[in-house]
């Protein structure tokens, strides 16, 4: 047997290949595996693995500067195996690894899961293999499935312990303030200040659910295609699958899950949404292929479908918005933390902190409306 193909950052492939063989016998094949990055270090590292009886993926926190609390993967593995069977379609998990040692590859924890085939939508490109009523149609389910998400009732899954719903809001201010603290590298003027008004008009907690954090067109792969799979079905015992159209096969990237209040996930989807509007500092940053001439609806179209679906109005969302462009700033502040630190991989690191200025700014101008949209 011939040793793995070159290691990627992060991950020692032939380490993995023992370690799969040890406790994942059933998975291991005659060839070694090898493995290359999918998602490259502004969030966890996420790599494709190939070798093995099935494609698989693997998930590590990101190298060098970790923010506490962030990429949880016990956390996001919890999560993610919780809600298989439920209308949320996920990734079936294969284990969780506490790797410290690095006997497994990465000196890290990790979890693996199985791949699902499909495509993530990120690029316009993208949308020409597409007609617009599918795009359309496949961004109400979209909207759909973050309602599906928060009709779970967390203790019908094994969640009732995953957080503390009440007072989620100030706590994930403290937070994201803290994290941005632990993140300075320059001074962000428009960050703090959109940071001390949102502590200033803090909305009163409507309800308490699962909240994904991470929501948006991005973090969902898409099939199409009999017989692709679309998550499983309410009673877990089998699958549904499409007629051909374009479906959501997977919710992906739930590193910060928990319980609180649902709506700074609808917040946080209508930021990425309109994210284009930001012009040329999101362009290079955080590329959307939502494009209301290719077929997408307006988010106002997406709030409509998901309220229809979660069956209880959605509360004014302007400061849930403006949360959102704070949280994206202060994350983006992080990563343009790391790259100075030369502790990122991939490219396009350099422009990252190029964002966070328009995003300040997009937050202190939702705060100064009250339109839902």
């Amino acid at each position: 047997m011939t040793r793995p193909t070159a290691s990627p950052p992060g991950l020692d492939v032939h380490r993995l290949d023992q370690w799969l063989r040890r406790t994942h016998p059933e998975l291991a094949t005659e060839r070694p595996v090898s493995a290359t990055v999918i998602a490259g270090g502004r969030s966890n590292l996420t790599y494709r693995v190939e070798g093995a009886a099935v494609p698989l993926v693997l998930r590590r926190p990101p190298l060098g500067h970790v923010l506490s609390t962030a990429h949880d993967m016990a956390r996001e593995h919890r999560v993610i195996a919780a809600l298989e069977g439920t209308p949320v379609p996920v990734p079936r998990v294969v284990d969780l690894v506490d790797d410290r040692d690095g006997a497994a590859g990465t000196g890290t924890p990790f979890f693996l899961m199985e791949h699902v085939a499909g495509e993530v939508l990120a690029h316009p490109a993208q949308n020409v293999a597409y007609s617009p009523t599918e795009l359309r149609a496949l961004s109400l389910e979209l909207a759909e499935t973050l309602a599906e998400l928060h009709r779970v009732d967390p203790a019908d899954v094994g969640l009732a312990d995953f957080g503390r719903p009440d007072g989620y809001l100030e706590r994930q201010l403290r937070r994201w303030a803290t994290q941005l603290d632990a993140s300075r590298s320059r001074d962000v003027p428009a960050l703090d200040a959109l940071g001390a008004l949102l502590r200033e008009h803090v909305p009163a907690q409507q309800s308490a659910g699962i909240v994904h954090g991470d929501f948006r067109l991005d973090n969902a792969i898409v099939s199409r295609g009999v017989g692709a799979r679309v998550g499983g079905a309410v009673d877990g015992t089998s699958d549904r699958t499409t007629d051909g159209a374009p479906r959501v096969a997977a919710i992906l990237d739930w590193e910060m899950a928990t319980l609180g209040d649902p709506t700074v996930d609808l917040g946080m989807l209508g930021l990425y949404w309109d994210i284009g509007a930001l012009g040329e500092a999101a362009a290079g940053v955080a590329t959307s292929a939502v494009d209301l001439a290719a077929g997408y609806p307006a988010f106002d179209e997406l709030v409509d479908a998901y309220e229809a679906r979660r069956g209880r109005p959605v509360p004014e969302l302007s400061w849930y918005r403006a949360f959102g462009a704070y949280k994206l700033g202060v994350i983006l502040e992080g990563v343009h933390y790391r790259y100075r630190a030369g502790e990122t991989v991939g490219d396009g690191f350099d422009v990252i902190g190029d964002l966070v200025g328009p995003l300040a700014d997009e937050g202190l101008a939702r705060l100064a409306t009250t339109r839902r949209g």
